[in-house]
């Protein structure tokens, strides 16, 4: 680590650069600010240790100048007792820590440790923030089937605001990730996204897992505690199956939703907050309305944009796409799999009652038990394979032999045909649809006098 240490005490400098570079450290001294901060813009430095008092340069002047042309690098402030007001204002403009004299080397070593590993974390969290950013952009959405287009044009324009957001759609449809979408595309995406699943939490734990709780509100609670909505302050909050949500609880999210306020369970102080809500739900809560079991104005709080995202069966034209993408998942830093047109075409007539998370999971079952690095129908679970689609006319007559009976021959050219049909001409997929290797599928086309499309 290379370090710049400012302090106009020669001596005491001298001791510190000793003593630093004993621990393995590179330390460059100066009793000379403006030295010290020509020296910073022509290097690297990963901390700088300086006194706040300095002759030439004020040592908050001095913070200022190097935070603004390096937003990265370790400061911590070195300040006389007596002065603590001073390395305060400091902190709060962007130095790490400070240390006052006089100090002891293992004291000031303990405050550099500190003061890097909290940097650290703070560089990793923003790496995260930013990968979570990059991750859930629009243009990383699949989105090429019409449905999802005009869902599309929805989440970005509600991104930008701070209006309450209610997702409508059946299970596995990907309501979580539309919510991640709004809030990392939004202004609030430095600010916590924290879920909520409400139908996961014991009812009689929910309200203080939303709302917090005070010291002695019930057995258990020894002390006070911060619920998701203090969490969330200033970002989002998403709650997930909102439609699960007792009448008690459905009042107190009112009253957030119109005063961003609530009590902590057992309290009486209300806690403002500033939250974004994006609501989820696989229910009517239209028809939960008309039958009392929600509250009408909270419907229609919850409701002030509805999303809503339509299931698997009607984007079949994103099929391949997520086929694609839950395979290079698979494969991490693998070379990802391959797969069969004929697989595609299974998977795009199947109807998926699960929606997107089904077809992940038979994605990874598909991988898992592969025999090569090529996905064949083969590999297609049975129950898809057999219900993906209806038989065709030449199926249907094959399956329902006539009264008079058929000939063989006339069967099994109405095999291959539906065959032929189904692969789009493709020889390979009809032999693989009819369980034959592709030399037999050309013999018996040939004897049937049946013709290459």
């Amino acid at each position: 680590m290379n370090i710049l240490l400012i302090d106009d005490d020669r001596n005491l400098g001298r001791v510190i650069s000793h003593q630093l570079n004993r621990q393995g450290y590179k330390t460059d001294t100066f009793t000379d600010a403006s030295a010290a901060l020509e020296q910073f813009f022509h290097s690297h430095y990963d901390l700088v240790i300086s006194d706040i008092q300095m002759p030439d340069i004020n040592g908050i002047d001095l913070l200022k100048r190097i935070r603004k042309h390096n937003a990265d690098v370790v400061i911590i402030m070195i300040t006389a007792y007596g002065s603590v007001d001073n390395a305060l204002e400091a902190c709060r403009l962007g130095a790490d820590d400070y240390i006052t004299k006089p100090f002891g080397f293992e004291q000031l070593l303990f405050v550099i440790e500190k003061a890097v590993r909290l940097r650290k974390l703070q560089t990793e969290n923003r790496v995260l923030k930013a990968t979570l950013s990059e991750k859930f952009r629009f243009n990383n959405m699949i989105a090429h089937s019409a449905a999802m287009q005009n869902v599309l044009r929805v989440i970005q324009k509600v991104a930008a605001g701070n209006a309450t957001v209610l997702i409508e759609g059946e299970s596995g449809t990907g309501k979580e990730l539309a919510a991640r979408a709004i809030h990392f595309n939004s202004p609030r995406k430095d600010k916590p996204f924290i879920t909520v699943n409400c139908p996961s939490i014991p009812a009689n734990l929910l309200e203080s897992e939303l709302f917090g709780h005070v010291k002695g509100a019930f057995t258990g609670a020894t002390s006070d505690r911060k619920g998701k909505f203090e969490q969330a302050d200033g970002g989002t909050i998403f709650l997930d199956e909102i439609g699960d949500l007792q009448g008690d609880l459905q009042a107190k999210l009112l009253r957030v939703l119109q005063q961003q306020e609530f009590d902590r369970v057992g309290g009486h102080t209300p806690v403002h907050v500033d939250v974004r809500v994006v609501a989820a739900t696989n229910r009517n809560l239209r028809e939960q309305v008309r039958q009392n079991k929600f509250r009408e104005d909270l419907y229609y709080r919850l409701s002030v944009i509805p999303v809503v995202l339509p299931p698997l069966r009607d984007r079949r034209e994103d099929i391949p796409f997520l086929v694609d993408h839950f395979l290079k998942k698979q494969a991490a830093n693998d070379e990802p799999y391959s797969v069969e047109p004929a697989v595609i075409d299974l998977l795009r007539q199947y109807d998926w009652p699960g929606n997107i998370r089904e077809l992940e999971n038979i994605v990874e079952r598909m991988v898992t038990l592969a025999s090569g690095k090529r996905l064949t129908i083969r590999d297609v679970p049975d129950y898809i394979a057999q219900t993906a689609a209806p038989p065709s006319a030449a199926a249907s007559q094959i399956l329902n032999m006539p009264p008079e009976g058929m000939a063989l021959d006339d069967i099994e050219r109405l095999a291959i045909e539906e065959a032929l049909a189904r692969g789009e001409g493709n020889q390979t997929r009809a032999a693989q649809l009819l369980h034959i290797p592709r030399h037999v599928l050309l013999y018996r086309m040939k004897k049937l006098s049946i013709p290459a499309r």
